[in-house]
């Protein structure tokens, strides 16, 4: 298993952070996901793969170093076109 040596933090609205919580509470187990990280971690790489196949051939991108992405909150603008495609 790879070494886990860098971290960052999702967030998320009150509101999904409680059903982030009760999921992991209520279904965790029959899932194997032993805590919150477990899910989230499994849930995110499932995304990155599925943006892999779509966007690069199926292939992993070369990585991005820690503190290359913008920080910070999203514009408004941001927000909009993300809340569009849901």
């Amino acid at each position: 298993m790879p070494k886990k040596n860098k971290s960052f933090s999702p967030y998320f609205t009150e509101s999904d952070a409680d059903q982030v919580r009760a999921a992991v509470q209520e279904a965790g187990h029959l899932e194997g996901y032993a805590s919150i990280t477990d899910l989230i971690e499994a849930a995110t790489l499932r995304e990155v793969k599925r943006l892999q196949r779509k966007y690069n051939g199926g292939r992993k991108w070369p990585g991005v170093p820690a503190g290359e992405l913008r920080p910070g909150q999203r514009t408004r603008e941001e927000i909009r076109h993300r809340n569009e495609g849901k």
